[in-house]
């Protein structure tokens, strides 16, 4: 299945509870459709103590489900809405781009 965002695509978050918010796509998890986006949907991670070390916490970003975050268009400030389109290279090669419906330009 093709994804329509990758790795460090500007996302906006478009429900749950973090809605409204946008960030970086900082990895895709394809095996569970998710994607961890910088700065949203923080938790606390506890470490518990052990003989060698002392117990600490932590702060780190968790999954969001990729239906949940919308590519975003920092230029226009809107979400855009994503298209596959094949291409032909200058070697002959064909090659699938992601194309903006709204303008017809390619984003890759």
């Amino acid at each position: 299945m093709k994804y329509k965002i990758k790795r460090n695509d500007t996302v906006k978050v478009i429900a749950g509870k973090e809605k409204g918010k946008v960030g970086k796509v900082r990895t895709v998890l394809r095996d569970d459709n998710k994607v961890i986006v910088e700065g949203i949907n923080m938790i606390t991670k506890h470490v518990k103590r052990t003989q060698e070390a002392a117990g600490y916490k932590f702060r780190r970003e968790a999954p969001l489900h990729i239906s949940n975050v919308a590519l975003f268009d920092s230029e226009t400030n809107e979400v855009v809405k994503v298209a596959f389109q094949n291409e032909v290279g200058e070697n002959g090669k064909r090659r699938t781009v992601r194309i903006n419906k709204k303008t017809n330009q390619s984003i890759d």
